[in-house]
């Protein structure tokens, strides 16, 4: 989310009727790579990029294919061979094990169905979205490269029933796929990925430790809103980068904070009587990470006062409950705690343990093959 919006800027500050412009997506990846497919390098052809396609090895070659593609006007798909070091074209060692296919195309401002126009509607809305790439196509598909098909909640025509099958699974898992197509006897590949509005932190307490965590937290591209029904601590010189500032009792702060499926309250106000107050209102929703600052004794007795009020909530409601919150690093400092509470949330989103790489079998990624067969 950070570098799509990163992007955007960069594009909406370039002089279009001087400049031309290219995307470069990573549409397939078999074996290793830096970057994942769906990682993007906007271009310019006065030299310019903004985001990255790998680790730094690709960017200038695919600058140069780049200046081509704006020359010409026509997009081209490159592949970059890394599984050798020795016998790579680029005659310097990538060291990154795989095969790499990088669609580049040109950027026509005129087209309003173009990727970055796509982007920017998905930054507006804020919405989970799907979007199906035709990278490479036979002329008797009637597909041009570069078309692109959309699936949101509430977009779903126009999704030829050859793809909308896989587009929908995509929508489920999260994974990007690219396929092979057979359509009207030509061969059609596409990448369908979906993209996600990034993870929304509500953090119920604004007290020195707080400030931290939002920085941390909206560096990494999250939204951040701080609430507190104390209207003192919400100063806005103390949290610059949070998206919202927002001044509510802990009976009323659900109703005013939209929670999502990729939202995450984190209460640190270091009050017990609000922090019960606002867990006891949480667990009525559906939000799906719920972290609690402090020992376990307190978290205890909050349940111990549940069930002295009668109040029971199911063990699957319970679970969402993450107290203490954190991954185990020793976390000693505000910064470091405030680390260790997003290391904790990024794994919970990505449904991941947090533990060590080297103690995880098998490759970090799922390693795909380098042949693919048609869907």
């Amino acid at each position: 989310m950070k570098e799509i919006k990163r992007m955007l800027e960069v594009y909406k500050q370039i002089d279009l009727s001087a400049r031309k412009v290219a995307l470069a997506t990573v549409v397939y990846v078999a074996g290793s790579a830096y970057r994942r497919p769906g990682a993007r390098m906007l271009v310019t052809d006065d030299g310019r990029w903004e985001g990255a396609i790998s680790g730094g090895c690709l960017e200038g070659d695919a600058l140069r294919k780049a200046r081509q593609v704006m020359l010409d006007g026509k997009p081209m798909v490159v592949r970059y061979d890394t599984m050798d070091d020795d016998a790579n074209s680029l005659g310097i060692g990538l060291g990154c094990n795989g095969i790499i296919d990088v669609f580049i195309e040109p950027i026509d401002p005129a087209n309003p169905a173009n990727p970055i126009a796509l982007l920017r509607e998905f930054v507006q809305l804020r919405d989970k979205r799907v979007i199906a790439t035709v990278y490479q196509s036979g002329w008797e598909t009637g597909l041009s490269e570069g078309a692109r098909f959309l699936l949101t909640d509430q977009t779903v025509e126009n999704i030829p029933n050859w793809l909308r099958s896989d587009m929908n699974s995509v929508m489920h898992s999260g994974k990007p796929v690219t396929q092979l197509y057979e359509v009207n006897g030509g061969i059609v590949d596409v990448f369908i990925e979906r993209i996600d509005p990034g993870i929304e932190l509500v953090i119920f307490g604004a007290g020195y430790d707080t400030i931290p965590l939002t920085r941390l937290a909206t560096e990494i591209g999250w939204q951040v809103t701080i609430t507190e029904d104390c209207i003192a601590h919400l100063a806005p010189k103390r949290f610059p980068a949070a998206t919202c500032l927002l001044y509510a009792d802990a009976e009323a702060v659900t109703d005013k904070i939209p929670l999502t499926d990729r939202t995450a309250a984190v209460l640190m106000s270091h009050n017990y009587k609000y922090d019960m107050a606002v867990l006891t209102k949480l667990m009525t929703t559906d939000i799906p990470y719920i972290g609690v600052l402090g020992p376990r004794k307190r978290y205890e007795k909050m349940q111990m006062e549940w069930a002295k009020t009668d109040q029971h909530f199911s063990s699957m409601c319970l679970n969402r409950v993450h107290s203490p919150i954190g991954l185990d690093l020793g976390a000693e400092t505000p910064d470091e705690i405030a680390l260790s509470i997003l290391g904790e949330i990024k794994a919970f989103f990505s449904q991941r343990s947090g533990g060590f790489l080297k103690e995880k079998p098998g490759p970090i990624h799922e390693r795909l093959p380098v042949e693919r067969v048609l869907a």
